[in-house]
């Protein structure tokens, strides 16, 4: 865990991710973030959407069932 700092939330609810946590999570113009909380609703966690699809798309290789295994090889 690293933290970056402190952000204000703006009249819009708009924040600024930190300089030094966009170099370090390769954050660019454009990217989509999904922001979550977990069940105590007293924190926000950030994921680049890219990951997740990746995230998703092993989980789905891996409820495959062999013969979906055999025919999806190019």
């Amino acid at each position: 865990m690293h933290l970056f700092g402190t952000v204000k939330v703006g009249d819009r609810g708009q924040i600024v991710i930190p300089a030094d946590a966009r170099k370090d999570l390769d954050i660019k113009p454009g990217d989509l973030l999904l922001v979550m909380t977990g069940r105590n609703k007293r924190a926000l966690t950030m994921v680049k959407a890219d990951a997740m699809r990746e995230l998703a798309e092993k989980i789905m290789q891996g409820l495959e069932s062999p013969e979906e295994k055999t025919e999806n090889k190019p």
